[in-house]
């Protein structure tokens, strides 16, 4: 790993010198290091460029790492991840993502993982994207995620855009089986010229499956924002999306939730907020000595969390 690696690791998958458990880490395309465990094997595709991660029936309390960085400019990283997670098992799956742009040439990482989550199993997956450097050249984060759930399976998903990044498109989508459910938790912020688009497409296919995906975030600068989600509602079910963004400066935000219901027990709610910050908020944190920027600074910290 270079130093850039480094630092990027330490940013997006809390890394501290050493991962422990099993890991693959990704650097400019290549792999730069890998650990497999008893319950977690990671093998390379012999197709396309990518890994598949095999966790086995009934483990528990085990975390994977998966992170990826790209460390300098005139890369486009594409990679295909799987994973197959066993009857029961109940794990986490740690995979950020870091983009270093150093010169005029674009930078960008497209991840497209799919989740195969065994009857019973729990998955919590985390994932940070960052992007870094001085370099003109822009730096494109596009994640695509695809979930299948079979029953009484579950996966929470906790994402979070740091900064720094370009142009993002985010497509998730996902099949949840019976009693299965699917939590999705974003958060981001754009500033200066930067574009982020959020596409959510989830089909309700089983019996008293649920689903919830919840979208915060910031549009500061002269930056755009798109969220589009659509939960399908194919059987007895409950499903419930909300989009919360915060205007400042000259950000702007476009939100279209969609809900089909096609079936007479499904239970779809959708919310949608856009505003900028009260000033009564504002002036209450002034009143106790903060200044202006400060007060902003502080309620966005707690809005994004």
């Amino acid at each position: 790993m270079n130093k850039i690696t480094e630092e990027l690791l330490r940013v997006v998958s809390d890394f501290k010198g050493s991962f422990e458990g099993a890991f693959n880490i990704r650097e400019d395309g290549g792999c730069a290091g890998r650990q497999s465990t008893k319950n977690i094997q990671i093998t390379s595709k012999k197709d396309l460029p990518g890994i598949d991660i095999h966790i086995a029936p009934g483990t528990k309390g085990e975390t994977v790492y998966i992170p990826a960085c790209v460390t300098h400019s005139d890369v486009d990283d594409l990679v295909y991840n799987d994973f197959y997670v066993g009857e029961g098992a109940d794990v986490v799956i740690v995979a950020g993502c870091g983009v270093h742009s150093d010169g005029e040439e674009e930078a960008r990482h497209n991840g497209i993982h799919r989740f195969f989550v065994k009857k019973g199993a729990h998955v919590v997956y985390r994932e940070k994207h960052l992007g870094t450097g001085k370099g003109n050249g822009a730096r494109r984060i596009d994640p695509i995620t695809d979930v299948y759930l079979e029953e009484g399976s579950s996966l929470e998903m906790d994402t979070v855009q740091l900064g720094g990044v370009d142009r993002t498109t985010r497509k998730t989508s996902g099949v949840v089986g019976a009693r299965a459910r699917l939590v999705v938790r974003e958060r981001l912020m754009t500033d200066g010229e930067e574009f982020a688009r959020t596409d959510f497409d989830v089909t309700m296919e089983g019996e008293d499956c649920g689903v919830d995906l919840m979208s915060r975030s910031v549009a500061k600068g002269h930056s755009h924002q798109e969220f589009y989600s659509c939960i399908k509602g194919n059987a007895r079910c409950t499903g419930h999306s909300e989009c919360d963004a915060i205007l400042s400066e000259n950000g702007t935000v476009v939100a279209q939730p969609a809900l089909e219901a096609n079936h007479i027990d499904a239970s779809l709610i959708h919310e949608a907020a856009i505003g900028k910050i009260a000033g009564e908020q504002i002036l209450k944190l002034r009143t106790l000595g903060l200044t202006e920027q400060e007060a902003e600074a502080r309620i966005v910290e707690g809005f994004l969390k």
